[in-house]
């Protein structure tokens, strides 16, 4: 019995050896001793690896064992070396040879043509879309390190206080931000993608831009357009496109033997100074014609972009099989400088475990592009440095060291307690144009005020007046909340207050959900959708004596619900009582004597020429029980499931919404009697190759019933009167009036513009530093007796800043033409 159990206890000891990892770590240099940072790393015939960091150093976690492990990285001769791992951790440090790419080694094969490079990516060319769609899905499992950093900054601009929050040395350098993520990635041609963040991990202040997701970082050089989300609104041509010799000229610069594979090194030369093109080499497998490299680049003075000066991109792929190869590592590497604070970093993705072409279960790809696990982000240090594949340089280390640190004491009650009157303290610049916040520690409790340019006013209905409006908010949990926003309201001309709240409970982020319930009595425009904000009313008021808006007086009250109730499908639903009193102006001050000016009625449909206190008649006091309901269904709707909920993304095809309304006649004394329905269409930055991208949106609708209406229930259109306008909806016009076209009829409106997105300004000298974006677009509108009203315009911006210059007829007449600005305020 004694001998059987030794026997069992040595099996068992046995077997917990073979299961056993151990590390195999060391320095990866080259031929002077230098770190070669970034070196892929992997087991030969596997699919396991992992990169160098930027010291050059590596780990990977393996069992006993004897394995091939291949060093690679561009520039330098791939090596091959064969460690054993037996029972305890292995160093083992290398060093590369430079790589010599000889010309001599293809000179006869290439004899008799002129341009070898171009030889060559014709053929690798002729089989693009082969390697594209050589796997039709795969998984894999993907670590992405981001990491930014100061690389100096200005002393007169770098105060001891900053210097001491940021960590930075004496020269004003340090880690600003630095994220990690592990996730399981699945992809299946073309494009369906489902991911799982199963850790992750930040630390610092991003400063810059960021991929929260693996599939941010999926760089594919057989696609033709090659597109990189945060640095530009434009793709990149692809030196792999099937059009590429139009954009590039391609030099052979030698040849070189890697583990029996000739590989060529070919220079990537654009062909134009600027434009969407990268410069630098790519590396290709003879024969199979395939990447077995890129390192590329992108210049800011060459390629406009964003942030950033320059943007190297660089990629290993490793055959999975004889036949297929996938990529095991890239990297984006950065650098730029703003107000002489230089700064740089990267974002590295290391793929490991690739399954190809899985069965996948049906209906796996349903639209939920990225999981985020309930446990992601309280993964703990000891998680983290047995998981890494890419070590921490010591610079990192500590950098994470002290974060955290600092991030575990901004919890406690000591450091809440020290900021909480200083968060909260207001600045009154800010209050005018963005409102001001404030909440407790906790951040459970919040108080929004609306901005002063919307609380203090000016019309000739009300003369001045108040709009005092704040928002308060709970959370109850993270699935829980409610806000309540009460507002009052006081005209001094007209002597009369009105107050009204709306509260409303959201109840499942997962689907969109919440209630709202609103009541109270308020001062409203005519137009339902809105004409000109109480602040820029106020100064075409004041200034300039155009009094545009037209008011009525409203007591309501009302419900509603929404939900999603698919993914793609949001319906809602609500029922509103009012009762509805036709008010008039009472108000007729101006800060300037403008000539030949006078205020113009408050009823919209008064003709030209009638005083500014017509008393004439627009509708009866009456009451109103309305109905209202609208399904919108966005097509192939793709979205992100986090711990918190469901956060919908920008689908690739239009968005379909179906609206109804109706007037519920004699119930509660009701006087309205009328159907309306309407359907619109639209989507938005559709990208259009390297042309920019375009937006639209259709709209048409009918009142199938129209037995009894007033003005404030016709279909009102987003006109604009004003040199200052808002660009920030596709569905609103230049020029059109905000109350002449307004129907109870039949309608149909269209909507299209398109953002060059610099791809012509980039080409003109100096203009080009700008980077202004072109902007064309038309709008159209047709009602019954007003057809064919239309818009067309041009115009430039730059972030927040837009001028169009436009001309709009009414049937063939022409009717406005001029510029139209915006900047940033609505």
């Amino acid at each position: 019995m004694r001998k059987k159990l030794l026997f069992i206890s040595f099996i068992l000891t046995a077997l917990g050896a073979s299961a056993q990892q151990y590390s195999l770590s060391g320095r990866v240099t080259g031929p002077k001793n230098e770190p070669v940072s970034f070196t892929s790393v992997y087991i030969r015939n596997s699919t396991y690896g992992t990169t160098a960091n930027e010291e050059g150093r590596y780990r990977l976690k393996l069992s006993p064992g004897t394995y091939n492990v291949t060093y690679r990285f561009t520039g330098y001769k791939e090596q091959t070396e064969s460690i054993t791992i037996t029972d305890h951790d292995e160093a083992h440090d290398v060093q590369l040879a430079s790589e010599i790419f000889k010309f001599s080694q293809v000179s006869d094969k290439w004899k008799d043509n002129l341009d070898p490079g171009d030889t060559i990516m014709r053929m690798v060319i002729d089989k693009r879309r082969a390697h594209l769609e050589e796997v039709k899905g795969y998984s894999c499992a993907v670590y992405v390190k981001g990491v930014q950093k100061l690389l100096s900054s200005p002393k007169s601009l770098t105060s001891k206080a900053v210097t001491q929050a940021l960590d930075l040395d004496s020269n004003g350098r340090g880690i600003l931000y630095q994220s990690e993520m592990l996730s399981n990635l699945n992809f299946e041609l073309p494009d369906k993608v489902r991911e799982v963040t199963i850790a992750s991990k930040q630390a610092g202040v991003n400063t810059a831009f960021d991929y929260s997701k693996a599939s941010d970082l999926q760089v594919n050089f057989y696609n033709n357009v090659f597109k990189i989300n945060g640095l530009s609104t434009r793709g990149y041509i692809s030196p792999l496109a099937s059009n590429a010799f139009n954009f590039y000229n391609y030099k052979l610069i030698g040849s070189t033997i890697q583990n029996g594979r000739t590989v060529d090194k070919i220079e990537v030369i654009p062909r134009r100074e600027n434009g969407q093109y990268f410069q630098g080499n790519i590396y290709i497998v003879e024969g199979d014609w395939r990447l077995y490299s890129a390192d590329l680049m992108l210049t800011n003075k060459r390629s406009s972009l964003n942030l950033v000066d320059t943007l190297r991109v660089s990629q290993q792929y490793i055959p999975i099989t004889d036949s297929v190869w996938m990529p095991a590592a890239v990297q984006l590497n950065f650098k730029g400088s703003v107000l002489g604070f230089k700064f740089g970093g990267y974002y590295e993705a290391i793929y490991n475990n690739y399954k190809l072409n899985p069965t996948f279960p049906k209906g796996f790809f349903n639209g939920e592009i990225l999981r985020i696990d309930t446990a992601a982000n309280i993964k703990t240090a000891n998680y983290w440095n047995a998981n890494r594949p890419l070590l921490l340089t010591r610079q990192e280390a500590r950098d994470y060291q002290k974060k955290d640190s600092i991030a575990a004491y901004k919890k406690t009650d000591i450091y809440l307690d020290s900021i909480q009157h200083t968060k909260n303290n207001i600045n009154y610049f800010t209050y005018t144009i963005f409102g001001y916040s404030a909440s407790n520690r906790a951040e459970t409790d919040s108080l929004y005020i609306f901005p002063f340019l919307q609380t203090f006013y000016y019309n000739t209905v009300e003369g001045f007046g108040i709009n005092a409006k704040v928002r308060y908010s709970h959370k109850i949990d993270d699935l829980h909340s409610y806000s309540i926003t009460p507002a009052l309201r006081y005209g001094f001309a007209n002597k009369l207050f009105s107050a009204n709240m709306l509260a409303e409970y959201f109840n499942d982020p997962f689907h969109n959900s919440k209630f709202y319930v609103n009541f109270g009595s308020d001062v409203l425009d005519l137009n339902n959708v809105g004409t000109r904000s109480l602040y820029f009313n106020t100064l075409s008021t004041l200034l300039y004596e155009n009094n545009y808006v037209k008011y009525y007086r409203s007591q309501f009250g009302g419900f509603g619900y929404q939900r999603e109730l698919a993914n793609g499908v949001l319906w809602m639903g609500g029922l509103n009582y009012s009762s509805r009193t036709q008010m008039y102006n009472n108000a007729f001050g101006h800060l300037f004597d403008v000539k030949n000016k006078e205020y113009t009625s408050n009823n919209p449909l008064a003709p030209a020429g009638t005083p500014p206190d017509d008393h004439s008649f627009l509708f009866p006091q009456h009451q109103a029980l309305t109905f209202n309901t609208s399904v919108t269904l966005t097509f192939d709707q793709k979205y992100i499931t986090r711990p918190t909920g469901k956060f919908n993304l920008p689908s690739k095809y239009p968005t379909l919404t179906l609206n109804y309304r109706k007037g519920i006649n004699k119930a509660f004394g009701s006087d309205v009697n009328y159907d309306f329905a309407s359907a619109d269409i639209s989507q938005y930055n559709m990208r259009i190759g390297l042309s920019g991208f375009s937006s639209f949106k259709l709209t048409a609708g009918d009142f199938f019933n129209h037995n009894t209406l007033y003005y404030m229930d016709y279909y009102h259109y987003l006109g604009n009167q004003g040199t200052t306008f808002d660009p920030t909806y596709i569905g609103s016009f230049h020029f059109l009036p905000f109350y002449t076209y307004s129907t109870s009829g039949a309608f149909f409106e269209a909507h299209f513009q398109h953002n060059f997105a610099g791809s012509i300004l980039s080409k003109v000298p100096f203009i080009r530093k700008l980077k202004l974006e072109e902007v064309i677009g038309a709008n159209f509108l047709s009602t019954k007796g007003n057809p064919n009203y239309k818009e067309f315009y041009v115009g430039v911006q730059r972030l927040i800043f837009r001028v169009d210059y436009g001309v709009s007829y009414a049937g063939n007449n022409k009717y406005i033409q001029g510029f139209r600005i915006f900047y940033g305020l609505r």
